[in-house]
This record gives structure tokens, sequence and C-alpha cells, in this order.
């Protein structure tokens, strides 16, 4: 989590989109009137991690192909959108005391059991059927709901939304605001539910609690073991820094990550140094070979990596062993794979030169996250409309194990601004995470992403136009 320039400088203008792909430009636009100059100069800059959200200036968010849509009066709202805004008004003190209760009790990577049990609990006191300790994963859990359409014999099945709750916490606390999203991800599908019942909308709800995403792929996982199969959509939403009441729908990058172990061998480091095998210079040597590498990287793409220390390091004994951490992102996961290959060059040599031994554990990698552009669209609309709140379009150096799913099936992952003095992966954060003001922000994105789910599952020509525009993007390489 390396950051060169100090975030209370407002350094949003250093963290400009250099990798808007496809129709995305870097050509400037004024940043809209009602968000004054001091509010978007004062704004915190984000730590990068595997799930934070850094943005640049507001005015180099908007696509310059297709500007958000502004209305002057308020929309005529079908009578869902009314019904999902009930149902979380109802449910506003319920869904808060579950976001404080998983806040209050931080669970790291697979450690997750009192947000497991307080989420499935939930679930199934709303009607949903529960699977505990979902697909071997002893943290994960699924939930669904079915609702046939009798009165229509044409559409009686329906189709499957798919929604995720992320449950786990950095050794911070919830400093990347997970609470929120388990929050938001069950209301969404209470929501959505009560929509379906009161219309009279067939379809089917699946909510996985995904464990493991700060750095563990839980994700990955129930989507290698078939969680992710029915989905005909998946949607999520994230907390971020910025300015208020505002939401994005940019990528991220992918990330691959390596666990390095240098084997050497001790001697006392001031009698016979000669008979031992630094470990320790190994991993030093790799460090500096990557920060050589660094030169010739592009401005996109970011390696960070850590010396793991160890307790029985002492000044007067060769060290026989040397772990490190290492992140590599890249925009896409072809370039992250490639840029991989020329970072574990440097620890191979690193080993070569100093005569150690060299294991390279690799994570489990998370490829750049891809909104899809038709369901995007349809969110933006939804999120102005009813909600007044303007969607950008702009990329992050941040990466996410939703990435996988995105490339696997047609998926949104909006990410909305919270008050917070400094970004995710922060105590700073964490704290933010519990206010008020951020259930509040949370809850209008909740709302908009229920609408957005109820719209998918009752309109045939939008499921169907998603689905063909998937599918080509996959055959010509775009989404695959």
């Amino acid at each position: 989590m390396d950051q060169d320039t100090d975030p209370k400088t407002g350094c949003f203008r250093a963290l400009l989109p250099t990798f808007r792909r496809n129709k995305r430009t870097s050509r400037p636009v004024a940043p809209p009137a009602y968000i004054p100059d001091d509010v978007l100069q004062s704004q915190a800059c984000p730590l990068d991690g595997p799930a934070d959200f850094a943005y640049a200036l507001e005015s180099s968010w908007w696509r310059d192909d297709k500007p958000p849509p502004y209305h002057n009066a308020p929309a005529r709202s079908p009578a869902f959108v009314h019904t999902v805004n009930d149902t979380l008004a109802s449910l506003d003190g319920e869904l808060r005391g579950i976001s404080l209760q998983i806040h209050s009790h931080p669970e790291l990577a697979w450690k997750e059991h009192y947000a497991h049990d307080v989420l499935t609990a939930f679930m199934a006191k709303h009607g949903f059927q529960v699977t505990k300790h979902y697909l071997g994963l002893d943290t994960a859990w699924r939930a669904e709901f079915f609702h046939s359409n009798e009165e229509n014999a044409h559409h009686t099945t329906g189709r499957v939304l798919g929604i995720n709750a992320e449950m786990d916490a950095l050794p911070l606390g919830h400093a990347c605001g997970h609470n929120l999203i388990a929050m938001s991800g069950v209301g969404v599908a209470v929501a959505v539910k009560a929509a379906l019942e009161a219309h009279r909308v067939a379809g089917k709800i699946v909510i996985l609690g995904t464990p493991a995403e700060e750095g563990g792929g839980g994700k990955v996982l129930l989507l290698e073991r078939g969680g992710y199969e029915e989905m005909d959509t998946c949607i999520m939403s994230h907390p971020m820094p910025g300015p208020p009441h505002i939401a994005n729908l940019g990528s991220t990058t992918a990330r691959y990550g390596f666990q390095v172990d240098f084997e050497g061998h001790s001697a006392h480091a001031a009698a016979s140094p000669w008979e031992g095998t630094n470990a320790l210079d190994a991993a030093f040597m790799a460090y500096s070979g990557v920060s050589v590498l660094r030169q010739q990287m592009k401005p996109t793409y970011r390696v960070h990596g850590i010396v793991v220390g160890r307790d029985e390091w002492t000044p007067n004994v060769i060290p026989d062993h040397a772990t490190m951490r290492w992140y590599v992102r890249a925009p896409t996961k072809d370039e992250a794979a490639a840029l991989s290959e020329k970072v574990k060059n440097c620890f191979r040599g690193a080993a070569l030169s100093t005569g150690c031994k060299l294991t390279i554990n690799e994570d489990i990698p998370y490829y750049d996250l891809q909104n899809d552009e038709t369901l995007s669209d349809v969110f933006t609309d939804i999120a102005q409309k009813y909600y007044g709140i303007p969607v950008g379009r702009t990329s992050t150096s941040a990466s996410t194990d939703f990435g996988n799913v995105s490339q696997t099936l047609p998926c949104i992952h909006p990410s909305y601004s919270i008050p917070t003095e400094q970004g995710n992966h922060t105590p700073e954060f964490a704290k933010a995470a519990a206010t008020p003001a951020a259930h509040k922000a949370a809850m209008q994105i909740t709302k908009a992403l229920a609408v957005f789910g109820v719209k998918f599952l009752q309109d045939d020509v939008l499921a169907a136009k998603v689905r063909h525009n998937f599918l080509r993007g996959q055959e010509s390489g775009v989404a695959a």
C-alpha cells in the first residue's frame, strides 16, 4: 500500500485516469456547478489496496461520448420504485444495526464467522432459503428466493439476479467499508423480493456471502465451484472517498500476488560470515531490482511489496530465510501477467547472485473489473432519475476479486462516496464507515441497485440485449 503523495494535500489532481480505454478520453470537462471547487480540492486521497477506490478530479469523470442525463423535474416513477423505497425505509433501522454489528466485530479473511451468522439469520427471517458454509467455504453462504408469475404463461420462470455481500475486514478494522457492502447486499435482496411479490414479477434472487476479498479471492473460489453459474447478472456496491452524493462505474486493475521465499544458510555474522548464505541480502536485492524495473514500467502499472520480518532475526547471525509479499497490477489481466514475469525475474536474479534457493507461491489472480456497458447505462439512468446521483466512468488502480466474476457474466459494481478524512485502508476510513452519513449514502445506492434489479428481472428486451452484447464481447475478446 505505497502512496507517494500526502493525502492531506488534496491529491485527486495527481491521480488522473491514465488508462481509460475504448471511447473514454481525458479531454477536460468543467466540473458541475453544484460541487464547489473548495470541496473538490479538499477531498482525501485513498491509499492503494485490494479493494480501495482512488479517483481523479470530478471534472475528468464524465464520458465525453455520453454524458449522464439531467432532469429539471422529478421523474415519474414506476410502481415498483415506490415499493423498493418503502421497503428499505421500513428496514433502515434494522439494516443500520447489521452494519454496526459487523463493523464492531471486524474479522479477517476466512474468519468471518460472526458476519456469516448475523447475515444468514437476517436473510432467513425475511423469507430466503439459506445455505450456510456454502461450497466448502466455512464462512461463505447463499440465500435465494424464487417468485413465479403464473398469470403470464410466457414469463413464469424469470431470470436470476445475483448479489454479493462482502464481509471481511483488514487488520485496521473495516477500513474498506465491507460492513456497508454486506448491509447493502442484503438490503437489495429483500427490497427486490418485496417488489417481485407486490407486482407479480417472475424471477429469482441469489445473494452470496463472499469471504476473503482482501487478498484471499473468495469470489474466485466460489466462481470456480459453480456459485455464479445460474446468474444472469450480478451486482454489488463499494464505498469510497470523494465529493458527496456521487457514484462511479469505472474499471479496476488486474492484480497478481506472490509470496517469495529465499532460503540461505546461517552463520556467525562477525566470526565467519563467509560460511553463510544471506537470505535477507537476496530479499533486498530483489527489492532493488523491482525498484529499477519501475523506470521502465508504464504509468498505469503498479508493483509494491514488503519484507516479512522474523522473530529469530538478530544482527549477529546471517539470516537463513527471508519472506516477501508482492502485488503486481496493470489495467488488464494480460498486461498484469506479462509484468509479473518481469518482476519474477528480479526474484530469480537475486537468488542466483546470492546463492539462495528461491520459492515463489502465486496467489489467486484478480482480473480487471469490467462493468457491463448496457447495464451501466441503465443503472446511471436510475441513479440520476430517481435519486439525483451522478455516475462517472473513471477507472481506478485498485483491484477486486469481483473482476473475475465480471469477465464471466454481465455485472455492475458501482462505488459511491462517503464522508471521510482519508481514503480506503486507513483508520480514518474505518471510522467513517460506521457514521450515519455513510449509512445514508449506502442506502441511496442500495435503493438504486434494488430498482435496477427489479427492472432487469422485469424487462425481457433489456435482458436479451445484455446477454447478446456480452456474448458478442466475449467472442471478440473484449470481455473474456
